[in-house]
């Protein structure tokens, strides 16, 4: 019998996602930075305080986000940890709605805004459409996360950004899956004086085969596609019953399995 394991696309072993709070107006200058570089990205965007202040206008958020991923992060920015779940349900439902209108798409994640939560919020927000969300908080690691509702990062931008990267990029073990998550505003690096910062990090990392670049819905969807593959007891066949491929590592054979097609494993 085959010895099988999860991949990501096109056999890769590791994953990139950034993810950035609040829409600024500084979201300009970080996206085109991304795109240069071929990195991909998640903004949490406050849709009832688009076009106020600092922030971006709202419409400009399609063209501007073209290729990363809009998600939630509540209409006005409360701490919701101190809400009724009345007022987190419009917030997050309000947001999601008028997010939606402007993008096009259905926006399934969130961020915590002023990384407010708890289990009471975390068991609430499936039933409200939202799929993941992140918290506050570095963990220095490479891993997967346990809990999509609670996702914390690798480090913030200003935690040890290239010292971060460098690690991930020597990372070579291909029995284990690594993912590397970047969070943070924006604005700080006008604040901080320091977009030199995130341009060597995306020169750093960016253009490598070895490294999927992804959304954070990207992920999330991806994992949650490999959980419905269904597998022959003697693992000599998988039938995938999503619309998109997964890829696994079969006896050290990268081995794609197209949306709904049943694909042969041990043999070839």
């Amino acid at each position: 019998m085959p010895n099988i394991l999860l991949c990501f696309p096109s056999g890769r072993h590791k994953v990139l996602t950034l993810s950035y709070d609040d829409g600024n107006v500084a979201d300009r200058k970080l996206v085109e930075i991304l795109n240069r570089y071929g990195l991909r990205g998640t903004f949490h965007l406050n849709s009832g305080l688009l076009d106020t202040g600092e922030r971006i206008s709202a419409a400009e958020v399609r063209s501007l986000y073209q290729g990363h991923e809009v998600s939630a992060h509540t209409l006005t920015h409360p701490t919701i940890e101190r809400c009724p779940n009345e007022q987190i349900v419009y917030e997050v439902i309000e947001d999601r709605k008028r997010l939606e209108k402007l993008v096009g798409y259905t926006v399934r994640g969130m961020s915590y805004p002023n990384g407010s939560y708890n289990k009471r919020i975390q068991n609430l927000l499936p039933q409200l459409g939202i799929e993941y969300s992140r918290i506050v908080g570095s963990s220095g690691h490479f891993g997967m996360p346990n809990d999509w509702m609670a996702w914390q990062s690798t480090c913030h931008h200003n935690n040890r950004l290239l010292e971060h990267a460098e690690t991930f990029v020597d990372l070579h073990k291909t029995q284990y899956l690594y993912l590397m998550y970047v969070w943070g505003h924006s604005y700080e690096f006008d604040r901080e004086g320091n977009w030199s910062l995130i341009e060597q990090f995306c020169e750093r990392i960016g253009g490598r085969d070895d490294i999927w670049y992804a959304t954070n819905m990207e992920i999330v969807d991806y994992m949650k596609a490999y959980d419905q593959l269904q597998f022959a007891a003697d693992r000599s066949f998988v039938y995938n019953p999503t619309a998109q491929s997964v890829w696994l590592s079969v006896d050290g054979r990268h081995v794609e399995v197209p949306g709904g097609k049943q694909i042969e494993l041990a043999g070839e």
